[in-house]
């Protein structure tokens, strides 16, 4: 396995096989002087319906002979690459677990905030469902 996505271009449009990059809005390395250079080579815009970005854990499924190149990815594109890669029956729940990231990103900050605005401890408990003694440890 390999630490790098990969770039590709299918043969077959019709082919259901990785994501194209513009699902990832654009992507870091595609602004890159080799990607840019192996699109020329290749007679390609970032666009085509051809190219195609497969995270590191499937590059194993590029088609033999496709043309490739290893791209590196930031930690959220590769996320968003990985959400778009997913089975379409697991869709669902992995938008699930972004939101809870989301929501859950600054979780300490506000309890914090809520104690400090005077909201007790009991009613922060009741309201975010956690355990008194989880936000009373949270917020320290």
């Amino acid at each position: 396995m390999t630490d790098d996505a990969y770039l590709f271009l299918l043969d077959d449009e019709t082919v259901r096989l990785g994501v194209p990059p513009a699902a990832l809005g654009t992507p870091a390395c595609m602004e890159t002087p080799a990607v840019l250079a192996w699109l020329a080579a290749h007679d390609v815009t970032a666009t085509s319906r051809a190219l195609r970005l497969l995270p590191p854990e499937d590059t194993a499924a590029v088609p033999e002979g496709a043309e490739r190149l290893p791209v590196p990815l930031s930690d959220e594109e590769l996320t968003l690459l990985r959400h778009h890669n997913a089975p379409r029956s697991l869709v669902g729940i992995e938008e699930e677990l972004l939101a809870y990231r989301d929501i859950t990103d600054g979780r300490e900050a506000l309890l914090v905030r809520a104690l400090a605005a005077g909201v007790p401890l009991v009613r922060i408990a009741e309201l975010t469902g956690e355990d008194p003694a989880a936000v009373a440890a949270a917020t320290g």
